[in-house]
């Protein structure tokens, strides 16, 4: 009843982790325990039965209960859930007795603030690149010559394929895009506005598809291509498509559980481990924190960054309702700020 709720659009994605996260808590609970019967006793026993649960133990055991999984962890001395993935299995269960207790199922939540101590701060979640990481990506072989862009993008050879591998994480970088938000762009979300080259960040398609997502309503913008992009030939890559009739920009990626990025995000894991690039705390999300960094090294104006990275000023510390009135900037305010965004140590023609 909860997952089907009208009055909450949930993703695929999300819809298949609170799935994923209710039969991990009925291992622990009990399938059978009726909701009116847990107690903050039983919950405190989850919170802490989450914390014992082995990393990707559904993937190492799928045929196992969660109890059980904790047991062959024990043994084999595996490595346990991080204290925020215990605190989000708590949120969404927690996020079902609210609603049960809305519902008039239950008379409270016994759930409610349940969680463990995170010792790593939320700004650290995710670190930037550093200068010697980027050197490393955009020096591997899928960016100055390889094999082919399918299994041989680690290995050497004549070949510069220039498709979703190359271009998404150099747009990552200069636009500071989420990674689905440069995965699910259509061909039609790259154009002309005001005489620049520009992303339509946008869940509008002229085709009429219904397929992208969006984090948050701030996120819609409009963005202008970097000069580098420019430089390395991706307009010419996006009258490619347009010739071929490819309604996406990256025609390649396919949908997985409601997001284009889900396959592309594994294999950027395996490309940095293939390219010694790998480091705690770094993963896709990390050219956008360089991203935020680089606007900050070319002294950029808070109103243009947050505009520039669809960042809602609700979460920041100095936003203000002020941020919401008047139209926003024009886009060649917005192509003078992007074009002072730059990276040291990073040779872009090589990459031509």
């Amino acid at each position: 009843m909860f997952l089907n709720d009208a009055s909450t659009a949930r993703s695929a994605k999300t819809l298949l982790a609170y799935r994923t996260i209710s039969q991990t808590v009925m291992d622990i609970l009990g399938e059978h325990v009726p909701l009116r019967s847990i107690t903050r006793p039983q919950c405190r026993e989850l919170l802490t039965k989450l914390g014992m649960l082995p990393l990707h133990a559904r993937a190492r055991w799928p045929d196992r209960s969660a109890l059980e999984a904790i047991s062959l962890g024990e043994g084999q001395g595996l490595r346990t859930m991080s204290p925020a993935h215990v605190n989000g299995h708590m949120n969404k269960f927690s996020s079902l007795l609210n609603w049960a207790t809305k519902e008039e199922l239950i008379a409270r939540n016994p759930a409610l603030g349940l969680r463990v101590h995170d010792p790593i701060p939320a700004r650290d979640k995710r670190r930037p690149f550093s200068t010697q990481q980027l050197q490393k990506i955009f020096e591997a072989p899928i960016f100055r010559g390889c094999i082919d862009d399918e299994n041989g993008y680690a290995a050497s050879g004549f070949n510069k394929p220039k498709r979703g591998r190359f271009w998404i994480p150099i747009i990552g970088l200069h636009s500071g895009l989420r990674l689905n938000e440069a995965c699910q762009l259509d061909t039609s979300d790259v154009r002309m506005v005001d005489g620049h080259l520009c992303f339509l960040i946008t869940t509008a398609s002229m085709h009429g598809g219904d397929d992208k997502r969006l984090k948050t309503l701030s996120s819609e913008r409009i963005l202008p291509v970097h000069p580098v992009l420019l430089d390395l030939g991706f307009a010419d890559y996006v009258e490619e498509r347009r010739f071929a009739n490819d309604l996406k920009l990256f025609p390649e990626l396919p949908l997985r559980h409601g997001l284009y990025s889900h396959l592309f995000s594994r294999w950027f894991g395996r490309f940095l481990v293939s390219c010694g690039a790998a480091a705690e705390r770094t993963c896709y999300h990390s050219f956008r924190h360089s991203f935020r960094d680089a606007c900050r090294a070319a002294h950029l104006d808070r109103d243009l960054v947050m505009a520039l990275g669809g960042w809602s000023s609700a979460s920041d510390a100095s936003g203000s309702v002020s941020d919401s009135y008047g139209r926003g900037h024009s886009s060649e305010a917005l192509h003078q700020a992007i074009t002072k965004i730059a990276y040291d140590g990073i040779d872009w023609n090589a990459l031509k």
